[in-house]
């Protein structure tokens, strides 16, 4: 196992973790063309860092609904070099791959991510299973129904999840890509899953996963949730923009580490890791 996954393990025996965001895209939902500079980016990792984060998630191209794929080539063009500075800068730090490609995430894997967080759930490259069990890094799975080129705005999602609900479809989902990644190679104790708040889902059906998240528990994997500055939280609070949505991620980030997600993968760090503190606090008094 990778040493800093192996010592992230270690550290969710008492509490949980906080990621950070470190996007280097022109188009992200919220902080898109911000960190496109490598320096900008690793300053920003070393922010983060500093805010407490105790790990960053580095991405090459955005997921956010109706963005266009982007390129084997320019996704590395624009990882590779913030890669190559974490490794020389900040080796200290634990930072994962925000890739579905296998070949990049083959080479961020080889200049030292620790974690493959795919929102395909391995399987948008058919290699890139063998990738990541040939590796000692961890694998995060995600929940969602298509690729972000063919999604919608989470308000204008149609239910597509049967009468059983989002919830029983997201457990049937990550229980069978969880069982292709051991049946691959990769262990139990390298998976996280992720419900994929905001990827294919009514405002209704991410409230939902949020109440119903101990559910996920029966799985057996750590959770990590993502519900930074995203558009059901916008939609609860009649519109609000994205620059305005610290207070509402705050709260279903809290309510997430209370039904038991042990990762939350926010933009706001330093906010992130206090709320994380008073509910674990709460959970151990």
């Amino acid at each position: 196992m990778h040493p800093h996954f192996a010592r992230l393990r270690d550290t969710l025996r008492t509490r949980p973790l906080v990621m950070g965001v470190l996007n280097v895209t022109p188009d992200s939902f919220s902080d898109g063309g911000r960190f496109l500079d490598p320096a900008l980016a690793l300053q920003h990792a070393r922010e983060l860092m500093e805010a407490g984060a105790d790990l960053v998630d580095l991405g090459g191209e955005s997921t956010r609904p109706g963005a266009p794929a982007v390129g084997m080539a320019e996704e590395l063009r624009r990882i590779l070099p913030v890669a190559e500075g974490l490794r020389r800068e900040l080796p200290q730090l634990p930072w994962s791959i925000d890739t579905q490609k296998s070949e990049v995430a083959r080479q961020a894997l080889e200049a030292g991510a620790c974690l493959l967080n795919d929102v395909s759930a391995l399987q948008a490259d058919p290699d890139i299973l063998k990738v990541a069990a040939a590796s000692k890094a961890g694998v995060c799975l995600m929940h969602r129904l298509e690729p972000p080129a063919r999604a919608r705005w989470s308000p204008d999602e149609q239910t597509h999840y049967g009468p059983e609900g989002v919830m029983a479809a997201v457990l049937v989902f990550l229980e069978a890509r969880a069982k292709a990644c051991l049946q691959a190679g990769i262990p139990a104790e390298r998976i996280w899953v992720d419900p994929g708040l905001g990827f294919g889902k009514t405002v209704a059906d991410n409230l939902c996963l949020l109440r119903k998240l101990p559910q996920m528990l029966e799985l057996g994997y750590p959770i990590l949730v993502g519900p930074s500055r995203k558009s059901f939280l916008g939609a609860v609070l009649d519109g609000l923009p994205v620059e305005q949505r610290l207070e509402a991620t705050l709260a279903a980030g809290s309510l997430a580490l209370w039904q038991g997600a042990s990762v939350l993968r926010v933009h706001d760090v330093k906010e992130a890791v206090r709320a994380a503190k008073v509910v674990q606090a709460i959970k151990i008094a």
